[in-house]
């Protein structure tokens, strides 16, 4: 079990659960929405404190196939110290969006390790090699 720090920005803001039991992501609620021509923003009036060597990572819900929206960049990355409201961009394709009260993402905290690179003349050989996109013959 990881303890993390959370801080309510607004006092009718309910703390992240999980909507069931072994599920990875803990659903985020949308309590504001910001919306210009290309994007719709949405507060969640929650700061965390995720403890290093630990990341958040925001993802959209399955319900966004029934929406006309797109995760702006993918999967969000809350690193460890960011101390800001946990914000969620989408870009519009459509009309049809998130309201206020809707859960509109889910956060998923793991551990990362901490990278060092060693620079080489060659790499170890491999059944892949350098195939790239589509070069493993499934189709």
């Amino acid at each position: 079990m990881v303890k993390i720090k959370i801080k309510k920005l607004n006092s009718e803001v309910n703390i992240p659960s999980y909507a069931k039991e072994g599920d990875a992501g803990l659903d985020l609620i949308a309590i504001s929405k910001k919306e210009t021509d290309k994007y719709i923003e949405y507060g969640t009036g929650l700061a965390l404190e995720i403890p290093e060597g630990f990341m958040g990572l925001l993802f959209p819900r399955s319900s966004i196939s029934k929406k006309d929206l797109i995760l702006a960049n993918s999967v969000g990355v809350v690193d460890a110290g960011y101390r800001g409201e946990l914000l969620i961009r989408f870009k519009k394709l459509g009309e049809e969006s998130y309201e206020i009260g809707e859960r509109i993402a889910q956060l998923i905290v793991l551990p990362f390790p901490k990278i060092e690179f060693e620079e080489v003349e060659e790499l170890e050989e491999s059944s892949r090699g350098s195939g790239g996109f589509g070069s493993t013959g499934h189709k």
